[in-house]
């Protein structure tokens, strides 16, 4: 296992840089994991974050692009739930690289 330290506290990480423990993501976290992600995080990058987050409680799964596009169009608006909106904002894969600083699992059927 792997870590990363963010204001002092060591969070453990596994091999592709996914939170291990959940329930220790906060701000600050998403923050960081951005970064390493290359991601200049803004409002409409929060939104797609806790999104996924309100998402993940709900249904104790992180979803797929297609479920996500297609959820986020029903609670955002038609014009945020588009993979061109989605894949500007996280350019190296809306589920998988907003789900990483999100603190949740790597989606299934993501490589």
């Amino acid at each position: 296992m792997s870590s990363i330290e963010v204001n002092g506290k060591s969070y453990e990480t596994d091999e592709e840089g996914y939170l291990v423990n959940l329930a220790e993501w906060n701000e600050e976290v998403g923050g960081y994991l951005a970064q390493t992600e290359n991601v200049t995080m803004t409002d409409q990058h929060w939104e797609v974050i806790n999104f996924l987050r309100d998402y993940y409680n709900e249904f104790q799964i992180a979803p797929a692009v297609r479920v996500l596009t297609k959820a986020i169009g029903k609670k955002l608006g038609p014009e945020k739930g588009t993979s061109q909106y989605l894949y500007d904002l996280f350019p190296y894969g809306p589920a998988k690289q907003a789900c990483k600083i999100a603190g949740l699992p790597k989606p299934t059927g993501c490589v």
